[in-house]
């Protein structure tokens, strides 16, 4: 990973804030943040924190590394690199244990790997390096790998390609793969969308489902929901996240993707499932 070839930009700014629930992020919130994530391309970088003063105690994330891999999770990034005056991950106590090995790769959090940290993070538990690796467990189910390297400095990403000091945590699967694993049987499907046998014929050749081809919307469900794909003949065909809630998905069905502006009244995607977000049988 080239991380010193990392560019400095002059862009706009939005700040987010996002607030936690039972350890995921809310639907809504996810919408908001792929939002600003598109922003990227139009020179734009969001800034996402947690306000203390808005999250409660049981609704928060409680420190910026989970913060910081939840959206890695949902940006599909390939890499998380958390700057901290911690150099990277320890067998032991460095300031206490004059034995302590530095450990440079990490291919599996385990309970060895957790204890070398301090322990299991608690839910609201925040600092450290334990919240550091709670980051990695989180990164690396996404399939996106992550780095602890020293932040003091200037240049820290250039720095750390000419001093190479860090843990890098190796994850073994792509974002999308581990993506379309989590879409596939972590969310249960809240509708169907029926199609014809041309849009059946360009998923199975890898396509995104466009709302041309779509022949109907069973069910009730928001954008972001995960709903069943059918062919007319009502065989299952997969299973994806929507980019329109069933309301909008019905005024558009059967319509060229260059008309959902003019019939919706907003610009939207001008796919209804992308084919990054769909999981076929």
């Amino acid at each position: 990973m080239q991380l010193g070839k990392a560019k400095r930009l002059v862009v706009k700014v939005g700040s987010s804030i996002l607030i936690g629930e039972d350890g995921a992020l809310r639907r809504d919130w996810l919408n908001a943040l792929a939002e600003d994530i598109g922003r990227f391309a139009s020179a734009g970088a969001p800034v996402i924190n947690e306000k203390d003063t808005v999250a409660t105690a049981e609704l928060r994330f409680g420190d910026n590394d989970r913060l910081a891999a939840r959206v890695a999770q949902m940006a599909s990034a390939d890499v998380l690199v958390l700057l901290s005056d911690i150099d990277g991950l320890y067998s032991a106590n460095p300031h206490t244990d004059k034995n302590a090995q530095f450990i440079s790769e990490v291919r599996e959090v385990t309970p060895g790997i957790e204890a070398m940290a301090g322990g299991v993070v608690s839910a609201v538990g925040s600092g450290g390096m334990v919240t550091k690796i709670e980051a990695a467990k989180i990164a690396l189910a996404a399939g996106c790998h992550m780095v602890i390297a020293p932040g003091k400095g200037l240049h820290p990403l250039a720095a750390y390609e000419k001093e190479k000091r860090g843990t890098w945590f190796v994850a073994s699967s792509t974002p999308t793969s581990a993506r379309k694993h989590w879409i596939s049987g972590a969310i249960a499907p809240a509708g169907v969308i029926v199609v014809d046998d041309g849009a059946a014929a360009a998923l199975k050749s890898g396509k995104s489902l466009l709302p041309a081809g779509v022949k109907s919307v069973e069910g009730h469900f928001g954008r972001g929901d995960a709903v069943i794909i059918r062919d007319m003949a009502g065989r299952e065909l997969g299973k994806g996240l929507i980019a329109y809630s069933s309301e909008d998905a019905v005024r558009i069905l059967g319509h060229k993707s260059h008309e959902i502006e003019k019939i919706l009244g907003f610009k939207g995607r001008n796919v209804l499932i992308h084919r990054d977000d769909l999981v076929l049988r």
